[in-house]
């Protein structure tokens, strides 16, 4: 049977979810971290927490599931739901309903927790890049401190928004290196070669 032209034309291309994911990811925890530093109110954390690293970040998560990229998948979905989380237990804990309300070693072992699934993607990030190992590293020791802060060391605060400022930005780094990758097809940005 004689091909069509519609059987030999080109699949068009499709974005890839990450950029989305990583500028989520990157915004909300700059913003939290300028929080944190007492730059700014709670206020923005909470609306860019729902909106852009929760719910655009989620979405972002379910396309990587799409394209088959478990690694993706697994850490867009997984800090999207984080970050709907967060905002909403910022919400809760003013509400006066004391089951909403988290202790301070609560919010400890739910660091911890979050630093033990950071930890596992972070041991994946050395086959992927260099860049994406120093993202996962950043956020694993933000996720240790931010324990230890709520554990009765108020003064590693300040370390932990650093460390996070850090680790946002070179989200952002990994999301302009797909973004001008594609834009001006060539490699721009480099993320460096995997560590394993």
């Amino acid at each position: 049977m004689a091909q069509t032209s519609t059987d030999t034309a080109q699949a068009p291309a499709i974005g890839n979810p990450a950029v989305v994911g990583l500028g989520g990811f990157g915004m909300t925890t700059l913003l939290l971290q300028f929080h944190n530093l007492g730059w700014i109110d709670i206020g923005p954390v909470i609306w860019c927490g729902f909106v852009f690293g929760g719910f655009a970040q989620l979405i972002a998560g379910f396309q990587e599931q799409k394209t088959g990229n478990n690694f993706g998948f697994a850490a867009f979905a997984g800090y999207g739901a984080f970050w709907i989380m967060l905002c909403a237990y910022l919400l809760g804990s003013t509400s006066g309903n004391p089951m909403l309300k988290l202790s301070e070693n609560d919010l400890g072992f739910l660091m911890l927790v979050w630093a033990m699934f950071t930890g596992g993607l972070w041991i994946a990030s050395f086959k992927i890049s260099k860049a994406m190992w120093f993202t996962f590293l950043t956020l694993l020791i933000g996720f240790i401190l931010l324990a230890l802060v709520f554990w009765g060391n108020k003064s590693l605060l300040p370390l932990a928004a650093w460390d996070l400022i850090v680790c946002a930005l070179t989200a952002w780094y990994m999301m302009f290196h797909v973004i001008f990758l594609s834009v001006f097809g060539r490699d721009v940005l480099p993320v460096g070669k995997p560590l394993a």
